[in-house]
């Protein structure tokens, strides 16, 4: 099966203060899309007009991984795995991202792949400068947003 990798490095932050915004509404919210919500355990992500995700989130080790299961959203997302594993190195937080369990490498991947790179660089913004680029405010890379 397929996998989504990206790796970043934040700059200046500790694994604790990079766990914090993968974490919290409020983290998630400031630099994934600004329509998120936590309703009995799922965490909900909306992307208007396009659609959105559920995860069920599996695991958290703080300042060290967090893992979700897409519990709904396109049909390609459906039981695929995402996992931010955390890490020290020097004046960085490195982030290993993993966008598992994809059943082809089909046209939609390639789209996806682009968006977690670019919420990614959203995520390290938002760490070390206070201010990321969520949805709705994010780079728009075709018109499925």
């Amino acid at each position: 099966m397929p996998d989504i990798l990206h790796r970043i490095g934040v700059k200046d932050a500790t694994p604790n203060q990079v766990y914090e915004v993968l974490t919290t509404v409020d983290g998630l919210a400031a630099w994934w899309t600004a329509d998120t919500k936590e309703a009995g355990g799922v965490l909900q992500f909306r992307f208007p007009p396009v659609g959105g995700f559920d995860m069920e989130v599996l695991e958290t080790r703080p300042a060290e991984h967090v893992r979700w299961r897409v519990a709904d959203g396109p049909e390609e997302w459906i039981g695929t795995t995402i996992d931010f594993e955390l890490r020290q190195d020097g004046d960085y937080t490195i982030v290993l991202f993993e966008h598992q369990g994809w059943r082809e490498p089909v046209e939609f991947m390639s789209h996806c792949s682009t968006k977690w790179a670019s919420y990614l660089l959203s995520l390290k913004s938002l760490v070390e400068t206070g201010r990321g680029a969520p949805a709705p405010d994010d780079v728009q890379i075709s018109d499925w947003h």
